[in-house]
């Protein structure tokens, strides 16, 4: 028995592969005909052979098969045609539509065979669609969760390696003595619980895709931690990068920019403003324009910002090169010409 079911599994297995579900109603209704004809002409051909008491013989496959291969629609034509060709070729009397008590029980036995094989077949053709369905719909989810995997292992990689980058420059800005580094310790988690804010800023769903509303949450968020409420924030933010690689490393950057002008563009003086402005650049299509300034005391007369041991500065310069940005800085440009303002523009 099994080596029987071995020789016909790949030809079963053909068949039910074939189908023509999906296809045009011409074609399926094309094929039901087609196979009424065949099982017309088989049992013409059987009917001398066959003893009296058999005239549904070859089309209950007929219906079954087209039932199964062209749906329900054509398998209930065929069982149609397949009822009226036996009631009057071959149920006495023959060659007439006659109806007695024995060729009315004999339709009716048709009938509810015909309807019980249809309804079967039929069933089973829903089911297995939905299977299919719901198989390409698992299919569908289990790619878009090995790609989030994935994405979030590169994103896990990335911030490793930034927290060692941060870190590693803190270490390089450790002097020898004991109170320097545990003054490097308290700015590196100073910094690292500031990271754990914005991942938890951007990466709330239930915080929304407002990128500027997320800026307006950081500067909220710093200015109480540094304990600055007399300082205004004020954010602008017309456009944003898409990637969400692009958006974090955009937001570390704003606030290591606001962290600097806290605490240095106020010092022996009461408030100030730091304004965040994040736009496209119209005659440059796909890159943006990021400006954090303050109209605070400004850069000392003959400064270079790059040549500064800032640790600040330098995450800045870090992060804008991970934007591809090209950066600038210099002086707020205010009615006194005070203040510090830092210019990025970047690709989104």
């Amino acid at each position: 028995m099994g080596s029987v079911w071995t020789v016909w599994q790949p030809v079963w297995q053909r068949v039910a592969r074939f189908s023509l579900l999906r296809r045009g109603p011409a074609l399926r209704y094309g094929a039901g005909l087609l196979t009424f004809g065949i099982a017309l002409l088989l049992r013409w051909a059987v009917d001398g052979i066959l003893p009296s008491g058999f005239p549904y013989l070859t089309f209950f496959p007929a219906v079954i098969l087209t039932t199964f291969v062209a749906g329900l629609g054509p398998g209930v034509a065929t069982a149609v045609l397949s009822g009226l060709a036996a009631w009057y070729f071959f149920i006495p009397p023959y060659d007439s539509f006659t109806l007695t008590v024995s060729s009315g029980l004999a339709l009716a036995f048709y009938a509810v065979i015909v309807t019980v094989d249809i309804a079967l077949i039929h069933g089973m053709q829903v089911t297995l669609a939905r299977l299919r369905e719901e198989r390409r719909r698992t299919a569908s989810l289990l790619a878009a969760q090995t790609t989030m995997f994935h994405e979030l292992q590169h994103r896990v990689a990335n911030n490793m390696q930034f927290v060692s980058s941060v870190l590693d420059l803190q270490r390089r800005s450790v002097g020898r003595s004991p109170d320097g580094a545990m003054a490097a310790l308290e700015e590196a988690g100073r910094r690292l619980d500031t990271m754990a804010r914005v991942h938890r800023r951007l990466h709330d769903p239930r915080s929304g895709d407002d990128f500027g509303r997320h800026i307006e949450g950081l500067c909220r968020d710093m200015l109480e931690a540094a304990g600055k409420p007399d300082v205004t924030c004020r954010v602008s933010v017309g456009a944003a990068p898409q990637s969400p690689e692009r958006l974090l490393a955009l937001a570390l950057l704003i606030v290591e920019a606001l962290t600097n002008a806290l605490k240095h563009a106020f010092v022996g003086r009461e408030g100030g403003i730091v304004a965040i402005d994040l736009q496209a650049v119209p005659d440059h299509p796909g890159h943006l324009h990021l400006r954090v300034s303050d109209d605070g005391v400004g850069l000392p007369e003959g400064v270079d910002v790059q040549r500064l041991p800032s640790l600040g500065w330098k995450i800045i310069q870090s992060l804008s090169g991970q934007l591809s940005g090209e950066l600038s800085y210099g002086p707020a440009g205010g009615a006194d010409g005070t203040g510090t303002r830092i210019d990025l523009r970047f690709p989104a």
